[in-house]
């Protein structure tokens, strides 16, 4: 058995966690098994399932650059007692710049995976940009969960290299495909049966932009009254947006579910999917939503690679909350879902089974 190690920062529910539990479910564990070392040592929702899985939890110190010494020297000593692991994967990426050097000189296989297409602003965002510079030369694999993420986090030449992969984020395709009579269920269940529904899933952290959602919102009331808003997640700033939504007096018009297992039925209870994204690496709600056989509307911020249905329309931002409004009205209008299936040649790259046996074979080839 290969024991790949996988170093994500923490197991909460996110992006690139969502992506990497979808292909630890469907791998055959008798021949790769995952580990994972965050460097958060508060307990993650994967935790209980990685363990029934067999997969086994590291926390590493978090990197402060006072205590460059001490990391680096941790990381070393843990290799050095861990010799099973031929193969690093890193989802992180300043600290990996710091990383990938240490696991190679113990003859480690390293890859280096981009989630995102920005560091965001300020201070912080230029010292992880110098950070995760030398990234490109050290990883002797380079994954991207999209073209633009890949040239973002490696360069704009990084499609020449033959070390480079697009790694799409991918789902299970069978569990969202739309359900009509569980959709039904969960929205007499929320009391939303006879209103129009729109949706957004995802963290509440600044990239998803959430302020800008409750705005556009606020005039889709103004000329729907019968509308209410779904939003799946959790993050820091869900408090910030609960107060926000009692500031405008939309508590009740708006329902706050948190982080749910079952995420599908969601996603069918709505009639519009609404991501007015600031930046995006490879959004996997997207690809769920389309899935479900959503109709979303997203923001010109995310990737074109996410779109592998008709069923999706692009929206600048800076054409304002009303636009955007107009535009979710007139496609609430039509109420009309439709089953995306696997066959669907776009969908089928996205496809977590599929996924699966490419990285089975990845890992065993690599080492």
């Amino acid at each position: 058995m290969i024991r790949v190690l996988q170093y994500i920062g923490s197991l909460k529910i996110g992006g690139s966690q969502t992506f990497i539990m979808e292909i630890y479910r469907k791998i055959d564990r008798t021949v790769i098994q995952f580990d994972f070392i965050v460097f958060s040592g508060e307990e993650g929702d994967f935790c209980d399932e990685i363990k029934a899985l067999g997969g086994r939890i590291f926390v590493s110190p978090r990197y402060f650059g006072k205590n460059h010494v001490g990391f680096t020297k941790w990381w070393d000593i843990f290799l050095k007692n861990h010799l099973e692991y031929k193969v690093v994967h890193f989802h992180v990426r300043s600290i990996a710049a710091i990383c990938i050097p240490i696991a190679k000189r113990r003859g480690i296989v390293t890859i280096a995976h981009s989630h995102s297409t920005s560091n965001g602003d300020g201070i912080q965002a230029i010292v992880k940009d110098i950070m995760q510079f030398p990234i490109r030369f050290q990883a002797d694999y380079l994954f991207a969960c999209s073209q633009e993420a890949g040239r973002w986090l490696y360069g704009k030449n990084v499609v020449k290299r033959k070390n480079y992969y697009v790694v799409h984020n991918v789902v299970d395709t069978k569990r969202f495909s739309f359900n009509p009579e569980r959709r039904e269920k969960l929205r007499n269940k929320l009391k939303i049966a006879d209103s129009s529904v729109i949706g957004h899933v995802g963290r509440f952290s600044a990239p998803k932009n959430h302020k800008y959602l409750l705005k556009v919102f606020c005039e889709i009331r103004r000329i729907n009254k019968n509308v209410k808003l779904i939003l799946v997640g959790d993050g820091e700033l869900k408090k910030e947006i609960r107060d926000l939504c009692k500031k405008l007096n939309m508590i009740d018009e708006v329902l706050l579910v948190g982080n749910v297992p079952n995420t599908e039925e969601y996603y069918w209870a709505m009639d519009v999917f609404v991501f007015p994204s600031l930046w995006e690496g490879m959004p996997v709600s997207v690809v769920e939503a389309q899935a479900s056989g959503l109709i979303c509307i997203i923001s010109d911020k995310v990737t074109r690679d996410v779109k592998i249905s008709k069923r999706i329309k692009y929206l600048p931002l800076e054409i304002g909350e009303k636009e955007w409004a107009k535009e979710v009205c007139e496609l609430l209008q039509q109420r009309k879902r439709e089953a995306c299936h696997v066959k669907n040649s776009a969908l089928k790259c996205y496809d977590s089974y599929n996924a699966s046996k490419w990285f089975e074979n990845f890992y065993k080839n690599i080492i």
